[in-house]
């Protein structure tokens, strides 16, 4: 089998896991890396073996798949870009930073035959992975809890400004918005409430998300909490049954009226397996290989953009904005 070409646009941290990554399947050649800055693109090209090129254009043209790794406000230009080309497209989250882009992410990849996959790697996550079998074993979920904390914005120094991130909640907190989907469906509105405290933009949030199931979650992020094991958290109530996480590490289990506890830890798996890059990586590859339904797909991404853009409305108006069918109304 011929191997698939592919570029990857963006040589910081995240495309060198995706590189490294790629370079060890078989049915993949990193052919091309594209960055705007020289160091990170040599770093990338040694890394991956593959060639280093000028534009992402001139990548884009010469390659099968495009992955997408550059920073968030840069996304929806080279997913248009590479969708347009007719190539297979992986992009990190966010999809878009705004909805009008995510909107147009998402028509563009609903016309194309070729494969479109969102970087929502806690999906694949062995932690959320069980969590979900967990939930769909045991029954309905009642409630749950969320956190996802930051201990500051300042390290990289580009983490603590919009005009690369999107806003605070774009960059890590939107893996939770698009987790809080995979575990309970569509959400049928929010509250929030939004502060700035050390930094420029909002940077604590607290919210209330009702559910179609009629389940309801809180969710609470902060920008400024200082660096407090485990940053990320889910509590899950069930009848007479908590399920809780660690980051990306263990998963425990409290059932009956006497609060029998189990607990399954991850920490044996590599990096890269604990947090579902792997995995997310292969199914892109099986899709374009096997045909394989795409597993995280352009409306999911589109979705969580979406309930990113719902809790700053919410924010900013002060009022509960319900959303209808998925849709923010």
């Amino acid at each position: 089998m011929e191997r698939i070409k592919v570029g990857i646009i963006g040589g910081g941290y995240i495309g060198g896991v995706h590189g490294a990554l790629l370079a060890r399947d078989e049915r993949v050649r990193v052919a091309a890396v594209s960055d705007l800055l020289a160091e990170p693109a040599a770093r990338l090209a040694r890394t991956t073996g593959a060639e280093i090129v000028g534009t992402a254009e001139e990548l884009i043209e010469g390659v099968d798949a495009v992955y997408i790794t550059t920073p968030n406000t840069k996304h929806t230009a080279l997913a248009l870009a590479a969708i347009a080309s007719g190539k297979h497209v992986f992009c990190e989250k966010p999809m878009a930073t705004s909805l009008a882009d995510a909107r147009a992410v998402l028509d563009a990849a609903s016309r194309s035959n070729a494969v479109f996959q969102a970087g929502h790697n806690r999906r694949f996550a062995p932690v959320y992975a069980t969590l979900k079998h967990l939930l769909e074993e045991s029954g309905p979920a009642h409630s749950a809890h969320v956190k996802m904390n930051r201990g500051e914005l300042t390290n990289p120094e580009w983490i603590g400004d919009p005009e690369v991130t999107g806003g605070f909640l774009f960059e890590t907190t939107i893996h939770m918005f698009d987790m809080m989907r995979f575990l309970f469906g569509e959400v049928a509105s929010l509250d929030a409430v939004g502060s700035s405290h050390e930094y420029p933009e909002a940077d604590d949030f607290s919210m209330l998300l009702r559910f179609e199931s009629g389940m309801h979650a809180t969710m609470a992020s902060s920008a400024d909490a200082s660096w407090l094991f485990p940053f990320e958290r889910v509590e899950v109530f069930c009848h007479h049954r908590t399920l809780t996480t660690r980051e990306m590490e263990s998963i425990t289990r409290s059932e009956g009226l006497d609060g029998r506890q189990f607990t399954q830890a991850m920490q044996q798996l590599s990096k890269e397996e604990k947090w579902g890059y792997a995995q997310e990586d292969r199914a892109f590859v099986d899709s374009i290989v096997d045909g394989a339904p795409v597993a995280v797909t352009a409306l999911d991404g589109f979705r969580s953009v979406e309930l990113v853009d719902a809790c700053y409305r919410a924010v900013r108006s002060g009022e509960r904005v319900r959303l209808s069918g998925g849709g923010v109304q």
